[in-house]
């Protein structure tokens, strides 16, 4: 041991600790896809209120009709999307691999079903509004809610298998 006043041992100038300050990729990889992650989920919280404000003003009536249009019958079913980003930030304080797996199941079941479906039912009218060049509604929602639910499944499927990766690794040793 070295004294404060006296001169340290050699080779314990601290290089040789150097291997333990580094962090193992699957954990590097865990926090950069819990992030991204987070943000997906927080842009899907968005889309959800704006849905859920569009459905109260329409069925309270606070706006005239020809100003917020009433809901698609897909927009009820998609409200229940919310579970899914709910059981994802559960997933992540202790990396709880079974709350994951219930975000991916029920974002195909809550929110990427809905969406598919709501894409069939818009299909015929949007058609017709492009013959006629006519848009009164944008679709964006369908779009960007797709995009948000496609990069949150590719996302969790990756800090899926990162952390089976590290439990796997734990199990050998």
């Amino acid at each position: 041991m070295a004294s404060r006043a006296g001169p340290r041992p050699e080779g314990t100038d601290g290089s040789d600790y150097q291997h333990r300050e580094r962090v193992a990729s699957h954990y590097q990889m865990s926090v950069a896809l819990k992030c991204e992650i987070k943000k997906l989920i927080y842009m899907q919280l968005a889309l959800w209120l704006l849905l859920v404000a569009q459905i109260c003003v329409s069925h309270l009536k606070l706006l005239p009709h020809d100003q917020v249009a009433m809901p698609y019958q897909w927009e009820y079913p998609y409200l229940l999307s919310i579970i899914p980003s709910l059981f994802g930030l559960l997933s992540f304080p202790r990396n709880n691999i079974s709350y994951l797996v219930l975000s991916m199941i029920s974002t195909g079941l809550f929110s990427v079903a809905p969406l598919i479906y709501g894409s069939m039912e818009m299909f015929p009218m949007a058609q017709q509004l492009y013959r006629h060049g006519k848009a009164y509604r944008l679709y964006l929602l369908v779009v960007v809610a797709v995009q948000v639910h496609g990069w949150q499944l590719y996302y969790s499927k990756k800090l899926l298998d990162s952390w089976f990766t590290s439990t796997q690794e734990k199990k050998r040793k």
